[in-house]
């Protein structure tokens, strides 16, 4: 077994729930310059999820529930976590967006992961608090990896780290593997490999023996055409063949 730790909004996730949280509050433009200059490490996320919060306060639960609902995950996210699952490994969404959010996406998704680290806009008197709560406000998601390797009883080079941006950058280090998805500048020089897809990302755990190789079903019913190293390497019929 091991431990696979996702980011959500930019990773798993298309939709970036703060966005659509200010979106219903009419903050948009503020709230999503804040994001960007977080996800690039030019302010700090704790500094930048206050901000953001405060931005969002007076926003009544009614919208606020609108919002959660419209957030996504992306196209084959959902395949590859039940994939991970069905191979035995603990799957684990770490962020720093909201956890209600994080379950409405899962649940239209039909799937579900094993654990789920996340903040909290509190709600009060029927509207956002301008408040936020959780454990990824100031701390970091290398320590809730470490946690889990522990509580878990799996070795730190038995984890699978998958992020995008800069309040990734610890799990990532800390990772036994460290894969970006299509990951900010400041971000890519740490990571192992870097993919932009959830096609490519379960091709890259193929790769690398988390996940057994998917029966492939193409169109024109026939198989992709393999390298010459890789057909060498797993069946030594290819004729001529010099690798």
């Amino acid at each position: 077994m091991r431990l696979i730790a996702f980011d959500f909004d930019g990773t798993l996730s298309d939709t970036e729930m703060t966005v659509l949280l200010a979106q219903q509050a009419s903050v948009d433009d503020e709230v999503a310059a804040i994001t960007e200059r977080a996800m690039n490490d030019e302010m700090s996320y704790a500094e930048s999820l206050r901000r953001r919060g405060d931005l969002l306060g007076g926003l009544t639960e009614e919208d606020a529930e609108a919002a959660y609902s419209g957030v996504r995950l992306r196209p084959g996210a959902g395949s590859v976590i039940d994939r991970l699952q069905s191979a035995g490994h603990h799957v684990a969404i770490l962020t720093g967006g909201f956890e209600r959010g994080v379950e409405r996406a899962l649940d239209r998704a039909g799937t579900r992961v094993d654990t789920v680290v996340a903040n909290r806009l509190p709600i009060g008197e029927g509207q956002i608090t301008g408040d936020v709560e959780g454990p990824l406000i100031d701390g970091t998601k290398d320590d809730v990896l470490e946690r889990l390797t522990d509580d878990l009883d799996i070795p730190p080079d038995r984890t699978v780290a998958v992020g995008d941006g800069a309040n990734d950058l610890p799990m990532l280090e800390a990772a036994g593997l460290s894969i970006g998805y299509e990951p900010k500048d400041a971000v890519r020089p740490v990571c192992d490999t870097t993919v932009g897809s959830m096609t490519r990302l379960g091709e890259t755990l193929e790769q690398r023996r988390i996940l057994p190789t998917q029966e492939w079903h193409g169109a024109s019913g026939s198989p992709p055409v393999l390298e010459c190293s890789t057909v060498c390497d797993t069946s030594r019929l290819l004729a001529g063949c010099s690798r």
